[in-house]
């Protein structure tokens, strides 16, 4: 049977909640985790089932069919962090007696990596660091590289919290932004394109997503426009974003999330990105899909756990509830 915790100061009581998260979780995170939870909340860890299979909560990204259906008790899959993979989707639908639940923790960093990417895009960092390193101080005198972002209209697409986030710090370096909630439609984004100077993308990925930003609609922002996306990749077609990279129409990007993703351990350390060379293009900043990583990530992932596990043993509104027919 897999490791099972119970909150600090338990002795024993009745238990309100009992909760299994399969697979390998990490000591920070257990760790974290046993010490935030009530002491009437009992989780168990690993790859072994509970026996009874008696658990209320199943906490997993990517959730095996016989731990969906091994408990009658089972009413609340947690998925671990934001977004919704294809396939618990699936899952899911086919058991609506269960709610599905996700994790924000990662907010803070996302929205901070998304004006990381952005600055380092608009002022052109990178290049000059290398150049710098080789001893060339020629950016020093080109008085006219970069954009100033003072004054520019920024567009986010998706403002929920991460969104909300980035607007609110894009509006401290005193741009005018403009959030695109989901009843905007895409005649509200349309709309608005042409006056983004830069566009951040922090949209979920969905049947109504994927695709959303082709080429008609990149064709729409201003030449030189700025995009960043820390969202998912395939809101972004591929070809079309490496094509007004490359000739110039975007004036630059900032890259969380990709097209491409290592398929085993061993292809961490040799696998492009994307299927296009956007590796080749000096306007473009590259991040590997980390934008909610950083240290105390396992800490605050298991504090928003136990916040959402607390609301489900005393019966209030569980938060981050997932529309599975949407998908967000």
């Amino acid at each position: 049977m897999g490791t099972r915790a119970r909150g600090p100061g338990a002795l024993g009581g009745p238990v309100t909640l009992r909760v299994y998260m399969p697979g390998t979780s990490g000591e920070t995170f257990e760790a974290a985790l046993r010490s935030a939870v009530a002491p009437d909340i009992e989780v168990v860890f690993g790859g072994t089932r509970p026996d009874p299979a008696d658990y209320q909560v199943l906490v997993a990204g990517r959730p095996r069919e016989e731990d969906l259906d091994a408990s009658e008790a089972l009413r609340t899959v947690v998925i671990p962090w934001a977004g919704l993979p294809p396939v618990t989707r699936d899952l899911l639908r086919a058991r609506p007696h269960l709610a599905l639940h996700n994790l924000h923790h990662n907010a803070p960093a996302t929205a901070e990596m998304a004006v990381g990417l952005l600055l380092a895009a608009a002022r052109g960092i990178l290049p000059a660091d290398r150049a710098l390193r080789a001893g060339d101080w020629r950016r020093r005198y080109d008085t006219d590289q970069g954009l100033r972002l003072v004054g520019r209209t920024a567009v986010v697409l998706g403002y929920g919290e991460i969104g909300r986030r980035i607007a609110r710090t894009l509006e401290a370096l005193e741009m005018q932004v403009h959030g695109l909630r989901r009843g905007d439609g895409v005649d509200g984004l349309d709309a608005r394109l042409p006056e983004a100077d830069v566009l951040v993308v922090s949209v979920p990925s969905t049947d109504e997503t994927r695709g959303l930003l082709d080429a008609r609609r990149l064709a729409l922002l201003p030449e030189g426009a700025l995009v960043v996306n820390v969202a998912r990749g395939d809101v972004i077609d591929e070809d079309a974003l490496y094509e007004a990279l490359e000739t110039g129409h975007l004036g630059g990007a900032g890259l969380d999330v990709w097209y491409r993703y290592p398929a085993s351990e061993e292809e961490r350390a040799s696998t492009l990105p994307a299927t296009r060379p956007f590796h080749e293009l000096e306007n473009v900043v590259l991040s590997p899909h980390r934008a909610g990583h950083g240290r105390g990530t396992e800490t605050a992932r298991a504090r928003d756990l136990a916040r959402l596990l607390e609301a489900a043993a005393r019966g209030d509104t569980i938060p981050h509830r997932v529309d599975v027919a949407r998908g967000y």
